[in-house]
């Protein structure tokens, strides 16, 4: 590497572009210089002078610092929802986007102790190995160790987090994405990234309950490249998803034969499930045969289209806490000033708010943080803990003193 800032990382450069979808090209513009120069910089045969590293930093929103941090370690590649048809640019930002928000955990858990990972261990390593009894058991068992019975679930979010994975929701401009997961070997826990682009509640559930079934189920798979292989993990993730939102020997005792879409709209409110997954969870438990599917489903379409369904707007989409909450901690404990939170982490202000789930204009108003009714004072330098299961409104949340080990 020629002379210029000293421990600059190209790796960052990489995870730069990708995040922020800039070509080469487009960021030299930005820049001023040459797209051989930034390729020189992405390649690691070269290194920006402190002046150009000023504007590089600048025209990505991101600290100048930022750049001189090594990598966290390796990443796993996640699992995608719904990626057949998605381009390599849009996966590559969105994987930037989860390794973003790893290390905004990771930074934030130097502060902060979040909730053990709670989640059904599963040691298959090929999809062939899992049969549909096999999923059933996975997802009635992640219901038991999260304590929540065979009711409806009333916040997945909340229940998803309190077992500790790390959940992001944010717009991410790229419609044929849905959501994608990950464990992360750094961390030692899952990561979620969903997208907020559709607003749809009862499409954002079924999107989670899916990448919670590649946590649990297709952890030590490698991800499928052969289409057929893909479509049998992807079918696997949708059984799960049905048979976790809507158990057995609950949801068959609601369902009033002959099925009718009026029916399931009626329950559509109640799970907090679509029709249409509805219909499939039907017949995957034998109360409708394939005829039968196919029929409803036609209907569906006719009477309201292939994407929406009546009601799809009496329900907001459930919100991650975890980060938000960490942050709000940090603040309201004398940790750490609101303005202080970005610089720390090297990110702009607006990546923080859309990764931990803030206000837009969060930092920019740091006086309007309001108090946080989950801390309880116990000292003075720890808070104290308040617990509650996946149904409730609290999650575990225990400060970390800076100098703790």
């Amino acid at each position: 590497m020629s002379r210029g800032v000293q421990d600059f990382k190209p790796e960052r450069l990489k995870q730069a572009l990708a995040a922020r979808k800039f070509s080469q090209g487009q960021l030299a513009t930005l820049v001023g210089v040459s797209a051989a120069t930034v390729s020189k910089w992405r390649s690691g045969d070269q290194s920006p002078e402190a002046d150009a590293l000023d504007r590089l930093a600048d025209k990505l929103s991101l600290a100048s610092e930022w750049f001189t941090r090594p990598l966290l370690g390796e990443w796993l590649t996640p699992k995608y929802r719904s990626n057949a048809q998605a381009l390599a640019s849009a996966r590559s930002k969105l994987e930037a986007r989860m390794e973003w928000a790893q290390e905004v955990a990771v930074k934030l858990g130097e502060f902060a102790n979040y909730p053990a990972v709670n989640i059904p261990a599963r040691d298959f390593t090929d999809p062939d190995q899992i049969s549909a009894a096999d999923i059933e058991q996975a997802a009635q068992e992640c219901r038991d160790l999260w304590r929540l019975g065979r009711s409806p679930v009333q916040d997945l979010a909340l229940a998803v987090e309190s077992a500790g994975v790390i959940l992001v929701r944010e717009e991410t401009e790229i419609s044929s994405i849905e959501g994608l997961s990950s464990w992360s070997d750094v961390l030692q826990r899952p990561i979620i990234l969903l997208s907020a682009d559709k607003a749809n509640a009862f499409r954002s559930r079924f999107d989670l309950a899916h990448e919670l079934a590649h946590i649990v189920l297709h952890q030590h798979i490698p991800v499928a490249t052969e289409r057929d292989r893909y479509k049998q993990i992807e079918k696997q993730a949708h059984q799960f998803a049905g048979a976790f939102l809507l158990p057995a020997e609950t949801f068959a005792v609601d369902v009033q034969v002959p099925v009718t879409l009026d029916s399931l709209l009626i329950l559509k409110q109640r799970w907090g499930v679509s029709v249409a997954a509805m219909v499939m969870r039907l017949e995957a438990l034998g109360i409708i045969d394939a005829d039968d599917k196919l029929s409803l489903f036609k209907r569906r379409s006719s009477r309201w289209g292939a994407k929406s369904e009546p009601g799809d707007d009496k329900r907001e989409p459930e919100q991650p806490r975890l980060l938000r909450r960490t942050v709000e901690l940090l603040i309201s404990s004398g940790v750490m000033p609101a303005v202080a939170i970005p610089r720390h982490l090297g990110l702009s202000a607006r990546d923080v708010e859309c990764l931990a789930g803030l206000r837009e204009g969060f930092f920019a108003n740091p006086s309007e943080v309001v108090e946080l009714a989950t801390l309880r004072a116990a000292g003075p330098r720890r808070v104290a803990t308040r617990t509650g299961d996946a149904s409730g409104n609290v999650m575990q949340f225990n400060r970390r003193s800076p100098d703790a080990t």
